[in-house]
């Protein structure tokens, strides 16, 4: 039976109220035990934030780890030669992770993972930068520890995207286009607007991204950089302007326009603006995501008579169609590995997350809510995240690839939807 979990992590509240909480609904059986020692802090005042709390909530978050609670801890070490091996082994406790934080407006965060039974320290690190980042300096403490005892590189030191709905009284509803650290923390609106946003995409460096906006009272995409806030309107063309997704390099925007008739794949490339049609075909093609290596695109198209996932060779224009189980196949995304496809799946009416193994051909439906959408899968290839309904709400929630881990991301007030996770990030 699977261990389900009533967790509740109350995040940092946004001014303007974007903010979401994690509810974890399910993990792993036999997780392994771990205790976060709350870190020693050095500096003037109080510590700017609880680097412990946030690298426990991240290890809970996977599902994989069973934080100690800090009451059951029989003492507080921050040094390795504080430790009392013996006290933690009574208590079942496998790994010790102990720190310090140091600086001002510049921080340094020490850390050191020990074994209890075996007696021995196997990673120390540290991690550097301004103080004003000290929460994604613990996401990285935190992947560190995650791939130093799972042997998968952690993505707890990535960013989210999502567009909040705030319902409005005989008057049109709000749309936020807001960024967050992958729990959720630190939300920040890049984008408002009483028209529709959609379609939120991230370049591969993480520093700018793509979106659909109405507010010129039709689709047009925008290009906006996260680091000088600056936006550019990328296409105006007559009809759909739509579901833009970066090439792995950067360099161009798979796209679907409806310019020259039926919805179709196109490419624009990023330094001239030049269009390459990909698709031509009378049905509707669109939702186009990359493979990784750059020279092939994943589209939905309804020209088998229903929607289905195609694969298209850019340079030859050769496509095949990739899904057959399910009557209904669509919005799909890649791993980073190019091997599990994420896609939405409907069956008897219902809509669900489910991936499909391409080397293997074999299909695994993850979820078990009905109304499903928008999944993007992590860096890492570990989570999903997607949109969901949970009490008549649009909410934002996560599963592992093999379906075991489930949390669920509601917003504090309005709805949430589209989300679309970062790349891997530089440092802070």
């Amino acid at each position: 039976m699977k261990r389900y979990l009533v967790f509740v992590l109350c995040l940092l509240v946004s001014p303007v109220r974007a903010e979401l909480v994690i509810e974890i609904t399910a993990g792993r059986d036999n997780p392994t035990s771990i205790a976060v020692v709350p870190f020693a802090w050095s500096g003037w005042g109080g510590a700017p934030e609880d680097v412990a709390a946030v690298i426990g909530a991240d290890l809970l978050r996977s599902g994989q780890f069973a934080p100690v609670a800090r009451e059951d801890m029989l003492s507080l070490p921050t040094r390795e030669s504080d430790v009392y091996f013996r006290d933690w082994r009574t208590t079942n406790v496998e790994y010790l992770l102990i720190g310090r934080v140091s600086g001002g407006s510049s921080i340094t965060v020490e850390y050191e993972l020990l074994d209890v039974y075996k007696q021995e320290r196997i990673l120390q690190a540290r991690e550097t930068g301004p103080a004003s980042e000290l929460r994604m300096l613990a996401h990285r403490a935190s992947d560190r520890v995650y791939e130093q005892l799972t042997g998968i590189r952690g993505a707890f030191a990535t960013k989210i995207l999502y567009v909040a709905v705030t319902p409005r009284v005989n008057a049109k509803s709000t749309y936020r286009l807001t960024v967050a650290d992958s729990d959720g923390a630190r939300a920040r609106v890049i984008y408002q607007s009483s028209e529709p946003v959609l379609s939120p995409s991230w370049a591969p460096d993480g520093r700018s991204i793509a979106y659909v906006s109405f507010e010129t009272n039709r689709p047009a995409i925008y290009r906006h950089n996260l680091v000088t806030d600056e936006r550019e309107q990328m296409t105006n063309y007559k009809g759909l302007n739509g579901a833009p997704a970066f090439s792995p390099d950067g360099n161009s925007l798979a796209m679907v326009l409806s310019k020259d008739g039926n919805p179709d794949i196109y490419l624009m490339d990023l330094n001239t603006r030049n269009l390459l049609r990909v698709t031509r075909h009378y049905a509707i093609d669109t939702e186009p995501s990359w493979m990784p290596d750059g020279r092939s695109l994943i589209f939905t198209s309804d020209r088998g008579g229903r929607p289905q996932i195609y694969r298209t060779d850019i340079l030859t224009g050769k496509t095949e169609r990739i899904t057959y189980e399910g009557p209904w196949n669509a919005r799909a995304s890649m791993s980073a590995d190019g091997r599990t496809m994420v896609m939405v799946q409907q069956n008897e009416g219902q809509y669900h997350v489910a991936v499909q193994d391409l080397v293997q051909n074999r299909v695994q439906i993850l979820t078990q809510t009905t109304l499903d959408e928008s999944p993007s899968v992590a860096p890492n290839g570990s989570m999903i995240l997607y949109a969901t309904k949970y009490g008549e709400r649009g909410i934002l929630a996560a599963v592992s690839v093999d379906g075991g881990v489930k949390f669920r991301l509601p917003s504090r007030e309005g709805e949430v939807r589209e989300p679309a996770w970062s790349p891997y990030l530089g440092n802070p």
